[in-house]
């Protein structure tokens, strides 16, 4: 599967910008030659917290890693640091094969289920599908391969092969109606589309649109343009956006996405507000709503998300914009509370991403460091592939529509949704690492 290579990688929430030479240097850091006394200047600079960096001596350190992570303020769980070879290997170069789709453990760990498959890949040309359940690998059972790479004696490329192109594997899986799909995947660099489902149907007498969206990447304008132009031809009265697994990416593209659900009413209306720390107010920026690249853009009133701890950055940003401006109904459960973004700087062999600066909307609210509260909380579990009436999130929006109320009663009778990232969603973010990285992808 081929990376994003950097996801922009200019903006971690935002746009390019290096380092603000002019800010004021209270640490007497500056003036020394040292990497460790540089990453020091740097922080007391540009970093937001600047004033809870902890007291660490920089000579006390042998590592310049080490001193980065000990000097943190305690709220940041965000902030990292790479070498350059690392940068070069992980955003710039870094080509990874798969064979398209990614999982979760379930059953007690005798299972890998399904969460998404990538439209170009090999897996979906043989027909796997979200909601699938792989039970063996290669002739052994998922259960022996997942025992043996917990205890050590597997590792992943024992189980999935090597990253290259033309591997293979031979799969067993078991679909939601009990049938049972066997086919060879091959490896390969794949295209990954970031609008995974798109569908129309009809509620209450309106015609509502479902949109699950991925990332925020370059690709992401075109898929976009694409996804709303046929929502247009049909007609939609309300759309339901499925952000549950989306970790966040380009700001213009959280931008672009605003803009073709509801421009008509946020036209000239303030989209995001940068905030720097009291030494860099001279870069504050407000940015108003602009469709980008979208051509298509509809009038909504009303807009339903699903979220979950995977709806991350970006992805907030879209729901914090747009709410003083037209109804905005989460459902789902709360978003990783990342308000916040990076401006990667270099200093000698290393790249930091320390937090910049945070972002707040029209009405300067930007305080969510503990999440995006739903106003409709629903456990999501997976019942089947994409728009199924049985997937609990995409149910509640149906039913909110449908009578204007949250659901009282969940019935979940598939696999709770619980992906890995769950736990340490704020990290991975913050890392910008591909989504095979937060979710098992292969």
């Amino acid at each position: 599967m081929k990376t994003l290579s950097i996801i922009g990688l200019c903006v971690l929430l935002a746009g390019c910008g290096g380092s603000s030479s002019e800010a004021e240097d209270t640490s007497g850091l500056c003036g020394r030659s040292d990497t460790n006394s540089k990453i020091g200047c740097e922080l007391n600079r540009n970093y937001l917290w600047y004033r809870e960096l902890r007291n660490v001596a920089p000579a006390s350190y042998n590592s310049a890693r080490d001193y980065f992570n000990a000097s943190l303020a305690p709220r940041d769980s965000f902030s990292f640091m790479l070498t350059e070879q690392e940068y070069q290997d992980r955003f710039i170069n870094a080509v990874f094969f798969g064979f398209g789709f990614a999982t979760q453990r379930v059953d007690n760990n005798s299972a890998l289920q399904v969460l998404y498959v990538y439209d170009a890949s090999s897996a979906a040309q043989r027909g796997l599908r979200r909601g699938d359940k792989i039970t063996e690998i290669e002739g052994i059972s998922v259960a022996e391969w997942l025992a043996g790479l917990d205890s050590g004696r597997y590792t992943n490329e024992d189980i999935y092969g090597p990253n290259q192109a033309g591997v293979v594997r031979n799969f067993i899986w078991r679909r939601p109606d009990s049938s049972i799909g066997r086919a060879d995947f091959q490896k390969s660099a794949v295209t990954t589309n970031t609008v995974m489902h798109r569908s129309v149907r009809t509620v209450a007498g309106k015609t509502v649109g479902y949109l699950v969206f991925n990332q925020f990447i370059d690709l992401s304008e075109t898929e976009l343009e694409q996804a709303f132009s046929y929502f247009a031809a049909q007609q939609i009265d309300e759309l339901i956006l499925d952000l549950r697994y989306n970790g966040g990416g380009l700001i213009r593209v959280a931008n672009q996405l605003s803009s073709h659900i509801a421009y008509a009413a946020l036209r000239d209306k303030i989209f995001v507000k940068y905030r720097y720390n009291d030494k860099n107010t001279n870069r504050n920026n407000t940015v108003l709503f602009a469709p980008g690249r979208g051509q298509t853009l509809l009038n909504l009133p009303r807009l339903l998300v699903l979220t979950t701890p995977g709806s991350c950055s970006s992805s907030e940003l879209v729901i914090n914009a747009m709410s003083p401006f037209i109804e905005v109904v989460q459902i789902g459960q709360t978003t990783c509370g990342k308000p916040v973004g990076q401006i990667p700087t270099q200093v000698d062999n290393f790249r930091l991403f320390a937090i910049n600066f945070q972002t707040v909307n029209a009405l300067d609210f930007g305080d969510y460091f503990d999440g995006l509260q739903p106003q409709c909380p629903v456990t999501p579990a997976i019942t089947g592939d994409w728009g199924v009436v049985s997937d609990p999130l995409y149910a509640a929006a149906i039913e909110y529509i449908s009578t204007g109320n949250c659901p009282a009663v969940q019935s979940i009778s598939k696999s709770v949704e619980t992906p890995i990232w769950s736990a340490e969603i704020k990290q991975q973010d913050a890392r910008n690492q591909p989504t095979w990285q937060r979710y098992n992808e292969q």
